[in-house]
């Protein structure tokens, strides 16, 4: 008898739930010159309030790697990820290019970061 590749003969259905489980944190900032210096505003978490409007006594939520992002109006308008940065510790913001911004425009950040998680269930019949 020849060598032959025996296989089990079933049926299976899996369903999986996922959850995206987003948070999102915001953070609101009024352009103060003192934070400019030439072109670059950089400002310290404790100068941002919350979204229930306390200051910050530490530092900001950051992006989690690969499962995070940041997303930062100027004065209402959607700003490119290259012109501003979030130190890793999120003890500041670091804005480039701000020397035309004008005094006391608001500044919004917007941390999302998702912690997903999924269940499946597999029923095998035969």
């Amino acid at each position: 008898m020849a060598t032959q590749l025996f296989k089990l003969a079933i049926d299976a259905t899996t369903t999986t739930d996922v959850d995206i489980n987003p948070e999102i944190n915001k953070y609101f900032y009024l352009l103060n010159e003192d934070d400019r210096t030439g072109g670059v505003l950089t400002i310290p978490a404790t100068k941002f309030i919350d979204d229930a409007g306390d200051i910050m006594t530490a530092n900001l939520t950051t992006a989690t790697t690969d499962n995070g992002y940041y997303l930062l109006f100027i004065n209402g308008v959607l700003q490119q990820s290259s012109l501003y940065t979030v130190n890793t510790d999120g003890s500041q913001v670091t804005v480039n290019d701000a020397e035309t911004i004008p005094v006391g425009a608001p500044i919004t950040l917007i941390v999302t970061n998702f912690a997903p998680t999924s269940d499946s269930d597999t029923t095998v019949t035969t």
